[in-house]
């Protein structure tokens, strides 16, 4: 039986552990983390990406654990409601059968995770050096443990060791869009409109989203700036610092929600980039989810990781040979990932970056939502 260690517990990596175990393979799983992280947005796991859930058995769970959001707010200047779009949650079906699941990260890995509970996982731990020969792959990790595996793939993010270790420094393949996230839970009285709406409140290049969640609220900081803005993506007091000089001089709830970004321990902080990979794979090792691939401003990244993950383990599965695997499955999945161009175009109404598109992007929204009151 062949071994496949995967680096990384999250979307990617917890999704091709559970189709390798299912069809032959033998996956260990590392994560250098002690548990799932709870950071990031909502992601949304669409269509495509249904029928792959519904055969591991977690649909269900899915939809349980799936946001309550039916709507979109726009906040405007004077902090009051100006226009209420339909949500990824909203439409006439029935719950059970909605076309797509809004739900956290977080909720989304453990479920995923959750399938996996049999398999070989190893948290608080990483791959600390790998040296491949032609049968097979020697791994040393950080607890000082030495093993050999056929294989090893990296699904450890935009940030990836592995992808550092077979490639080179990140810098020659992370490219900076012009846009940064940052987001972390609300322990703050929001007075929200309902607790079924997400509401977003911008400034020119600015934009400050409250997520009500499924009883967890979260707040994401989405901004523009110049790509060469310099940050340490491990430095979380200085990310702290970024946010709350980006977003001094907002209204609305903004005061409020920058000290509790002064306080909290768990705020997630990253630049929107686009990984410039020519090929996925060297010799026995490869990449998949966002260690290849990431460009997502829109919640679709993990949808797409678990598609790409579902094809790696398709590939390997159907032949013994690594190499074509690994061809085959970026040939597949390489047309599914969104271009610059989509993001940029996604950002322009999410994220206007002047007064005069935010008034449009403002008039836009209430002539396809139901017109509230004047900004």
């Amino acid at each position: 039986m062949r071994t496949v260690l995967i680096s990384g517990a999250g979307v990617a990596g917890a999704t091709l552990a559970y189709w390798l175990d299912r069809r032959g393979l033998q996956p260990t799983v590392v994560e250098q983390d002690q548990a799932v992280r709870s950071s990031g947005n909502p992601v949304d796991v669409r269509v495509a990406v249904l029928p792959i859930a519904r055969e591991m058995g977690i649909l269900p769970a899915l939809r349980d654990r799936a946001t309550v959001a039916t709507k979109l707010v726009i906040i405007g200047r004077e902090g009051r409601p100006i226009a209420r779009l339909r949500g990824p949650n909203s439409g006439g079906q029935k719950k059970g059968d909605r076309s797509e699941v809004e739900i956290a990260r977080a909720d989304l890995a453990a479920v995923l995770l959750e399938a996996c509970r049999d398999l070989d996982i190893r948290f608080d731990d990483s791959i600390a050096e790998l040296t491949q020969d032609p049968d097979g792959v020697d791994v040393r990790f950080r607890s000082g443990r030495e093993q050999r595996f056929d294989l090893v793939i990296g699904a450890d993010g935009v940030h990836s060791a592995t992808r550092r270790m077979i490639f080179g420094s990140e810098d020659q393949f992370v490219r900076r869009l012009g846009m940064f996230v940052g987001t972390t839970t609300v322990g703050v009285d929001t007075d929200p409109v309902d607790n079924t709406a997400v509401q977003l409140y911008n400034a020119p290049g600015r934009l400050t989203a409250i997520h009500p969640g499924r009883g967890v609220q979260r707040v994401a900081f989405i901004f523009r700036r110049s790509p060469d803005l310099p940050f340490d993506h491990r430095d979380a007091a200085q990310h702290r610092q970024i946010i709350c000089d980006h977003y001094a001089t907002d209204g609305w709830l903004v005061p409020d929600l920058l000290e509790l970004v002064r306080e909290t321990d768990d705020l997630y902080f990253d630049a929107v980039s686009r990984i410039d990979l020519p090929r996925w794979s060297e010799g026995r090792v490869a990449l998949v989810g966002d260690a290849a691939s990431s460009i997502s401003l829109l919640g679709d990244g993990s949808a797409k990781a678990i598609l790409g993950a579902h094809t790696l383990a398709e590939e390997l599965a159907d032949s013994n040979d690594h190499r074509a695997a690994f061809r085959r499955y970026q040939s597949r999945h390489a047309p599914l990932i969104s271009s610059a161009r989509q993001v940029r175009i996604g950002a322009s109404m999410l994220v206007p970056a002047t007064g005069p598109g935010l008034a449009v992007r403002n008039q836009l929204a209430r002539m396809a939502g139901m017109f509230v009151s004047s900004p």
